[in-house]
């Protein structure tokens, strides 16, 4: 029986084991490098053991280095999370060797559908229908694309995770994509083989979670619908579908269990498939490990996923039968990353400056989900997130009787996620569950990227219609509200005080201007309209607004003396007084981004250069490519902001930045 499991994994993952490990009453080692020495999964697990050097290669993906810690500590099972070794049978064969049990699949069923092209045989063979496709080395695939016919979708062979993965509209950007693929892939999964397939108009993106165990058993617990993505990402996924049709979903739940059993597979895996508007499916691949969203087959099932990979490691028979699962309610999972989507999705590493995950306290709404729960990296503030992993912050799962009521939850809970210091994608996810199309489900896996202007635009036009007075009210009673307690500064201790009762104020950038009628209790007017305010404190920044004794839950945050970050129904408005000093806790924050001053070129994030496409002396348009820096395990192409003349060449490939060095130098 296992007693002892390493996890060969880090923060969101390596917690959600422990996690289980506890309650199973199995202790847990964590394995780390330098840059995760304080992170949270480090301090909870029993035992934990740093892994010198600085690269990835050195640490995480370092499988001697993983094998020894497990030896040291006594661990007798190895999980090893998503990612990273998780699909590596070498790392497989290096457990068994060790005698070390390894929670997941054999090495062999791995081998059979961790490699794109190896799988799709065994989809064939099974009778699944796959799309069309043809692999081989870059020359070849440059010989023989065309009889694919565009669009096509280029991927990385060996690869997971949306990871080298490209989608090539025509002929002329084809090569450099291919070139760029191969490239990731070999970085990535240390594999640059790659292949092609038609790419399908409008999929779905629907995938189904199976089980297996060692005596033969292989079960399904129904499907996952993760269509709403971003380069290839999913970041909103939900149980059961609500594209597929009972019929559809027996079939293509049938298809994965024949597929599964066909390779002998035992442990969790995912069978993905593309849907198209016809409801045929066809193979898209298998990721033999847990996935990232698994949470929401957890929540409708009643099944710990995890819990089942032990026991079925253990050597121990499934207690449950097929008939013996059933889909209940609604479930909804929702990716938080450190991105900005105004700048396509640009990483956003950074200092938290303020954290606070949602509760069923800050919120009266999030009584529609019976089930509220977070797989995060239990971060503060102050904490950083850095550059160097994988910008997902957390995932947030809210369960209800029905869609409806869980994406009403899920809209409560976005609206009381408070990240504050760095660009995140929360606002983002607010306006596609408030959007249309979401709710009357007319989406595919290309609709974000497709539309990612118009829904930015969409954003901006929903935060105009808010009613004017409520973030003006709500930042007028903060900014009135005197702290007693403060010392020091004796214009703070005695707080608001003028002359004057009409006062301007800004509100996104925009004028508004207000009279003051009264300041206790709070009584504005706007537009010849008296309008009474009271905030109420719940926790954190979280308040109840009372505009005119109407209940509105807001989150109030003061960035700096007299500006205020406001959030209402999931969107931020900023909201400033021009008439308060801000002399006072001012924090001046330097501008980067592609261009810098002069001729100079800067990186837009911290990263490290992996390419450069031009030389000292080359001449160069507006928009040529100049070299591509790698954050956050995403490649960003720094492109020239002029026509000019290359001077100087100011970093080498291998080296890593910042956002104030200088990259490249371009005459004036």
């Amino acid at each position: 029986m296992i007693k002892k499991i390493l996890i060969a994994n880090r923060g969101e993952i390596a917690l959600r084991v422990q996690r289980t490990a506890k309650k199973m009453g199995i202790t847990t080692v964590a394995i780390y490098s330098s840059a995760d020495a304080q992170s949270a999964f480090v301090k909870q697990a029993d035992q934990a053991i740093l892994l010198s050097g600085a690269q990835l290669s050195e640490t995480y993906l370092n499988i001697e280095m993983v094998i020894a810690a497990a030896l040291e500590t006594g661990a007798d099972a190895i999980h090893p999370g998503y990612g990273f070794l998780s699909e590596n049978a070498a790392f497989v064969e290096a457990c068994t060797k060790a005698g070390i049990i390894f929670i997941g699949p054999s090495a062999e069923a791995m081998r059979s559908m961790g490699n794109k092209i190896a799988a799709r045989d065994c989809a064939a063979n099974a009778g699944v229908p796959v799309t069309p496709g043809i692999t081989g080395t870059t020359e070849e695939l440059l010989k023989s694309y065309d009889s694919i016919g565009f669009p096509v979708l280029i991927k990385a062979a060996a690869g997971g995770g949306g990871k080298g993965m490209r989608v090539v509209e025509n002929e002329n950007d084809f090569q450099l994509a291919l070139e760029a693929t191969a490239r990731e892939a070999k970085n990535y999964f240390g594999d640059s083989t790659v292949y092609i397939e038609k790419y399908i108009a409008k999929p779905r993106h629907i995938e189904v979670q199976v089980l297996g165990d060692q005596q033969g058993k292989l079960l399904h617990l129904y499907e996952r619908e993760c269509s709403l993505q971003r380069r290839h990402q999913k970041i909103i996924e939900e149980a059961p579908s609500p594209t597929l049709s009972k019929e559809v979903r027996e079939r293509v739940c049938a298809a994965a269990v024949a597929l599964a059993q066909s390779i002998n597979y035992y442990s969790a895996g995912t069978m993905e498939f593309l849907v198209d508007e016809s409801l045929n499916f066809y193979f898209l691949e298998m990721n033999t490990r847990i996935q990232v969203e698994h949470p929401v087959t957890e929540l409708t099932t009643g099944i710990d996923i995890v819990e089942q990979q032990i026991i079925i490691a253990n050597g121990e028979s499934l207690s449950f039968g097929q008939s013996d699962i059933i889909q209940r309610g609604h479930a909804i999972e929702c990716r938080i990353y450190a991105e900005d989507p105004t700048q396509h999705f640009l990483p956003s590493p950074g200092i938290l400056k303020y954290y606070q995950e949602p509760s069923f306290e800050a919120s009266s709404l999030l009584s529609n989900a019976e089930i509220l729960r977070i797989d995060g990296m239990q971060l503060q503030t102050s904490d950083t997130i850095s550059g160097d992993f994988d910008p997902m912050i957390s995932k947030v799962i809210v369960w209800a009787p029905n869609r409806e009521e869980a994406r009403q939850a899920m809209l409560s809970a976005l609206q009381q996620y408070a990240i504050k210091g760095i660009q995140t994608n929360i606002e983002f996810l607010s306006g596609l569950m408030q959007h249309a199309d979401y709710i009357q489900n007319k989406i595919s896996t290309k609709y974000i990227d497709q539309n990612l202007e118009t829904l930015i635009a969409q954003l901006q036009q929903t935060k105009k219609q808010v009613d004017i007075v409520l973030p003006l009210a709500a930042a007028l009673a903060k900014s009135l509200s005197v702290n007693k307690n403060q010392t020091g500064n004796i214009w703070q201790s005695i707080g608001y005080w003028r002359h004057c009762t009409t006062m301007d104020m800004l509100i996104d950038g925009e004028l508004a201007t207000i009279d003051l009628v009264q300041t206790s209790p709070l009584v504005l007017k706007y537009h010849n309209q008296e309008r009474k305010a009271e905030i109420r404190h719940i926790n954190g920044i979280h308040y109840s607004l009372l505009l005119d004794d109407v209940p509105y839950p807001v989150g109030i945050y003061e960035r700096r003396t007299g500006t205020y970050e406001i959030t209402l129904n999931g969107m931020t408005h900023t909201v400033v007084r021009p008439d308060m000093s801000y002399v006072d806790g001012e924090i001046f924050e330097a501008m980067s981004g592609t261009g810098g001053r002069g001729g100079n070129i800067t990186s837009p994030m911290p990263g490290k250069v992996i390419k450069l496409q031009v030389k000292a002396g080359d001449t160069v348009k507006r928009g040529d490519l100049l070299l591509v820096v790698e954050a956050m395990k995403m490649e960003n192409n720094i492109i020239s902001t002029k026509d000019a003349i290359v001077k100087e060449i100011l970093v080498k490939e291998g080296d890593k930045v910042d956002t104030t060095m200088a990259l490249v130098e371009l005459s004036e």
